[in-house]
């Protein structure tokens, strides 16, 4: 079970290097507008906002990746337990604010990690 825990953390920290990659870099593309659900010229205007989104999300996936390489199990264990939950709430807020299906995108896989994880302790 240490081992599928791992492995959903680790998927999910992707996730997050991926929206990173989406929001800093190709926000104007159309594949980030249809993944977003944003026009043209929402986009350009907002490039600035989504950068910084997508900065925050690629903390995110530097604290579960920190959480995952610390060489003290037990302070790598509290570290992914963090920034899971920190994913959770992004998703939470996220999804009642913004768009719902953030919920299952990105609160789905953070809390099935999550549980994972703690069921292997």
């Amino acid at each position: 079970m240490a081992v599928l825990g791992m492995v959903l953390v680790a998927l999910v920290a992707l996730e997050h290097i991926y929206i990173l990659v989406l929001e800093m870099f190709l926000w104007t593309t159309a594949r980030a507008r249809r993944a977003f659900g944003t026009t043209e010229a929402f986009a350009k205007e907002t490039r600035s906002l989504a950068a910084n989104q997508g900065l925050y999300n690629g903390f995110l996936a530097a604290g579960l990746i920190w959480g995952l390489l610390h060489p003290d199990a037990a302070t790598g264990f509290q570290i992914q337990l963090f920034f899971l939950i920190c994913v959770l709430v992004a998703a939470l807020y996220g999804g009642l604010t913004a768009k719902r299906s953030i919920l299952l995108m990105q609160g789905a896989p953070a809390l099935i990690a999550l549980l994972a994880v703690l069921i292997a302790r």
